[in-house]
C-alpha cells in the first residue's frame, strides 16, 4: 500500500512539473489601453499593456501594425513581472510590438508607453528639458497606473519591474535606474561633432522650458534592457548610482547613434558591467519589428537592413534572450495554472 501511494505521489508531482513547464506554451496575448495623467501637465496620456491570456489567439490592427494580441482578453491566472517599454524620439512603441507580444507569451506584462510631446504624431517637446526629464516621470506614472488598473493589478508583481528602452528610451531607462545626465557633455560633444544631425540639431542646447524638473530615479525599477541606447550625456560619475542588471544591444553599423560614443562607451562606464551584445552589420532601426510589404514600400529607410542582416532572426534571438534575462534577474512568473489544472485532475 505504501509503495502504491509513493508511486501515485511521484506521478502527481511529475504532472505538476509538466504542467508548470508547459504553461506558457498555451498563453496567448491580450492588450489593454491604460489612460492616466501626464505628470508634466495633467493632460491624459496613454499606454498599451500586453499580457498573457488563456483566450484564443487574435490578431489586431493597431495603427497599421498587425499585432498578435486581442483587446481586453481574459488575463491568465498568476502574478507576472511588469516591463515598461520606452520608445525613441518621435517614435511609437508599436514599432516594437513583436518584442512586447513575445515577452507576454513568456509570462510578462509589457506596458508600452506613448510619450506625450515626443512621438510619431506630436513633436512639441522634442529638444527640451521637459522631454529629457519628463519621459522618466511618464514611465513612473505608467508603472503606478498599471499597478492600480482594475484589469491588470490582481495579476502583477509590484516587486518585479524592469524597463526596456530603445534609442532615446535607453536614456530614459538609465535615468529611472539612477543616472544623472550631464548637459555639458552633450554640448561638448556637439562642439566637436556639429555634423551629427540627430544628437546636435540644437547644438547640444536643450530648450529650458521646465527648469523645475530634474532627473528622478524610480526605486521600483530593478533591471534594464537597452537597445541602441542614446547615452552621450552620461559620464562614469553620472552613472555611479546605476546598480541594476543591464542587457544591452547595439548594431555595429548604427550611423544614427554611433555605438563607440553610446552603447560601447556606456558598457565601459556602468558600475556593473552589462551583458553587451554587438550585432554585426546591423543599423539603428533593426530593433523595430520586421516590416510588412506595405510598410517596406512606405518606410524604406526604417525597414531596409544591410545585406546579410536578418532582422527576423535577430528579433527571434532578442525575444528569447530578453525573456531569459528578465526571468533571471526579476524572477519567473508565478503562474497559478499548474495548481489549477492539477486540482481539476484530482
Amino acid at each position: 500500500m505504501l509503495r502504491l501511494c509513493a508511486v501515485m505521489l511521484l506521478c502527481l508531482l511529475d504532472g505538476i512539473v509538466s504542467v508548470q513547464a508547459s504553461a506558457d506554451d498555451d498563453w496567448s496575448v491580450g492588450f489593454h489601453v491604460l489612460h492616466f495623467p501626464d505628470p508634466l501637465d495633467e493632460q491624459t496620456m496613454h499606454a498599451i499593456a500586453f499580457y498573457p491570456s488563456t483566450a484564443e489567439s487574435e490578431v489586431s490592427d493597431l495603427r497599421g501594425y498587425q499585432v498578435e494580441a486581442g483587446r481586453d482578453l481574459p488575463v491568465a491566472m498568476g502574478r507576472f513581472p511588469l516591463l515598461m517599454l520606452s520608445h525613441g524620439n518621435t517614435g511609437t512603441p508599436l514599432a516594437m510590438h513583436d518584442l512586447a507580444t513575445a515577452l507576454a507569451h513568456q509570462g510578462f506584462v509589457v506596458v508600452a508607453v506613448v510619450h506625450p510631446g515626443d512621438n510619431d504624431r506630436d513633436h512639441s517637446r522634442l529638444g527640451s528639458l521637459s522631454n529629457l526629464y519628463g519621459r522618466p516621470l511618464q514611465i513612473s506614472a505608467a508603472i503606478t497606473a498599471a499597478l492600480d488598473d482594475a484589469l491588470l493589478s490582481p495579476y502583477l508583481s509590484a516587486s518585479q519591474v524592469g524597463v526596456i528602452g530603445y534609442s532615446a528610451g535607453g536614456e530614459t531607462a538609465l535615468i529611472l535606474a539612477g543616472a544623472q545626465p550631464d548637459l555639458q557633455r552633450l554640448r561638448r560633444y556637439c562642439e566637436e561633432r556639429p555634423d551629427d544631425q540627430d544628437a546636435c540639431k540644437t547644438r547640444g542646447w536643450l530648450l529650458a522650458d521646465r527648469e523645475d524638473l530634474h532627473a528622478e530615479a524610480d526605486p521600483r525599477v530593478a533591471a534594464l534592457l537597452l537597445m541602441a541606447p542614446l547615452s552621450l550625456s552620461f559620464g562614469r560619475q553620472t552613472l555611479s548610482s546605476v546598480h541594476v542588471p543591464v542587457l544591452m544591444y547595439a548594431g555595429d553599423s548604427d550611423h544614427l547613434l554611433a555605438p563607440e560614443m553610446n552603447a560601447e562607451a556606456l558598457a565601459r562606464k556602468l558600475p556593473q558591467a552589462p551583458d553587451y551584445k554587438r550585432l554585426a552589420g546591423a543599423g539603428h532601426f533593426v530593433f523595430m519589428a520586421p516590416c510588412s510589404d506595405e510598410q517596406r514600400a512606405r518606410m524604406p529607410v526604417l525597414c531596409t537592413d544591410p545585406e546579410g542582416v536578418d532582422r527576423v532572426d535577430i528579433h527571434r534571438t532578442l525575444s528569447t534572450e530578453a525573456g531569459q534575462f528578465f526571468s533571471q534577474v526579476l524572477g519567473t512568473p508565478e503562474s497559478d495554472r499548474a495548481g489549477m489544472q492539477t486540482a481539476r485532475h484530482l
